[in-house]
């Protein structure tokens, strides 16, 4: 069986470190490890639609026109000011579509990859762990091997970091890996299906240099920072709607 072109690992020891160097449920170290010299947040673009083109948006942008700090801690609903951005309604003329949430978007992945790629030497082998649970293709994956990390456990595909920007759902839906290193561990980069933002633990020269790259959002992370939606201490988030 193949994920997005890439054959399915029956054999996923290659992970079994993972698990065993990630940390406090709720923080970054949660999703990759601790140990790394540096960390970086990579903010999932929203869009802007033009005609049939979308316009990547930076979160920085929303802030500002929201009047918000834009800081590396940020969160979604507490810089648009509303819970009801995280899934539905927008903020035109800034932007009709949220950053998407548990997914890397390819254009980000493709940028993303291609400094990654420039901080290790086994570029031509990567690991890509996508979560089981999706439910597009459960029956397919029956019997398949999971690599269970303290998130959600997950299948196991081998490439190259390029393919980073492969689709490992069936069509038409559309799911970038959860987890990805390679083979040589120079880092590790993990998507939670919850959140609009991907993780990179690496070495001190590849963090700075994403944070100089054209065409990504990246903050700077400590293994320390929480995830969840209501961290976002500059700007308070909103009170949560009352359900009747």
């Amino acid at each position: 069986m193949q994920l997005g072109g890439l054959p399915v690992a029956h054999d996923v020891t290659a992970g079994a470190w993972l698990p065993a160097a990630l940390g406090a449920p709720g923080t970054v170290a949660s999703l990759v490890p601790a140990g790394y010299p540096a960390h970086a947040r990579v903010f999932h673009p929203a869009a802007r639609y033009d005609g049939d083109d979308d316009i990547d948006v930076e979160w920085a942008e929303v802030a500002a026109e929201n009047g918000t700090v834009d800081h590396p801690l940020m969160q979604w609903p507490a810089i648009t000011g509303g819970w009801q951005y995280i899934a539905e309604d927008s903020q035109p003329p800034t932007w009709d579509g949220a950053p998407s949430d548990g997914h890397l978007p390819v254009q980000v992945a493709e940028v993303l990859a291609a400094v990654l790629a420039r901080h290790t030497a086994t570029p031509e082998d990567c690991f890509f762990g996508r979560w089981d649970g999706l439910g597009h293709d459960t029956a397919a994956l029956a019997g398949v091997p999971r690599l269970v990390l303290p998130t959600y456990p997950m299948v196991l595909v081998r490439g190259r970091v390029a393919d980073a920007v492969r689709n490992l759902a069936p069509e038409p839906w559309e799911q970038s890996a959860h987890v990805w290193w390679p083979a040589d561990r120079s880092w590790v980069v993990a998507t939670d299906v919850d959140l609009m933002s991907t993780y990179v633990a690496a070495g001190t020269a590849c963090v700075a240099e994403l944070l100089e790259i054209e065409g990504l959002e990246v903050a700077p992370a400590v293994p320390t920072d929480a995830l969840h939606w209501e961290s976002d201490e500059v700007n308070p988030a909103p009170p949560r709607p009352v359900r009747g």
